[in-house]
């Protein structure tokens, strides 16, 4: 990587750094991070942004790096698995947003 292409990386006033990054998610993964940014809001009784669940996530779970080496998973034969519709990204937005909000 040249620096041209390097996220900023900035100390924290906690001791900790700062990297902002730009990621691609979809629905189901924001609507799950929501999710997660309730739990731990309840947890602390206060609001709590993505970000913060986000990198409370990292903090608490293990990394790849410092996860157990990956055991063989099972693998479903191709014809046992059927192809799901797709859908619209406005359908995964309404389905995202219901189930962070519990109105599904």
């Amino acid at each position: 990587m040249n620096e041209s292409t390097t996220p900023p990386l900035q100390a924290t006033p906690d001791g900790g750094a700062e990297v902002r990054l730009v990621l691609r998610l979809q629905w189901e993964d924001v609507a799950a991070l929501g999710q997660e940014a309730g739990q731990l809001a309840a947890r602390l009784q206060r609001p709590v942004t993505l970000d913060e669940a986000v990198s409370h996530r990292l903090r608490v779970r293990p990394t790849a790096a410092h996860a157990k080496p990956a055991t063989p998973q099972q693998t479903v034969a191709p014809s046992t698995v059927s192809s799901l519709p797709s859908r619209s990204p406005g359908d995964q937005a309404r389905q995202a947003i219901e189930k962070i909000t519990g109105s599904a």
